[in-house]
């Protein structure tokens, strides 16, 4: 009987220590993040008011979430949910792509090509600050000619 209460104890309290830690290193962008407009530059057609991201880690991959208004006030949503293995998934609400291929680079870093149509239309590199207070996202068109479109969005973590 004490071997069995011991036991359970032990699994009881590795249980809750895995449970509590944090997301790991090679998903250090997992939280939210708010953008800081005073700190981003964009291109003319990359203009947001206000935008937060949602990354969380679900069974099925890591589920970014994005809400916030356009440079006319319209509310945007959109969303996908990923492995950042480098596959294609559905990205609903961006009127720029209907599918996100991320791939993770390394514990602070990921790239994400956009498409529409099943044809490239930006790449976004995603970093996360060494602190782990700021996420940088840079959008460069996939297209020479819409380099206007180019941006840096900064993001501080809420």
């Amino acid at each position: 009987m004490r071997k069995n209460l011991l036991y359970s104890s032990l699994l009881l309290c590795a249980v809750t220590s895995l449970s509590a830690q944090p997301a790991s290193a090679s998903e250090n962008w997992v939280g939210s993040w708010k953008l800081n407009a005073a700190k981003s530059s964009f291109g003319t057609a990359a203009v947001t008011r206000t935008q937060t991201l949602k990354f969380e880690a679900t069974p099925a991959g890591i589920k970014l979430t994005s809400e916030g208004t356009d440079a006319q006030g319209k509310p945007m949503q959109g969303e996908y949910t990923s492995k950042f293995d480098g596959k294609d998934v559905t990205w609903t609400g961006n009127p720029s792509a209907d599918m996100a291929c991320p791939t993770r680079i390394d514990d602070n870093s990921y790239e994400n090509v956009w498409k529409s149509g099943g044809k490239p239309t930006m790449t976004a590199k995603v970093v996360v600050s060494d602190q782990n207070k700021t996420l940088t996202i840079t959008q460069t068109p996939t297209d020479p000619q819409d380099a206007a479109s180019s941006s840096v969005a900064v993001y501080d973590r809420q």
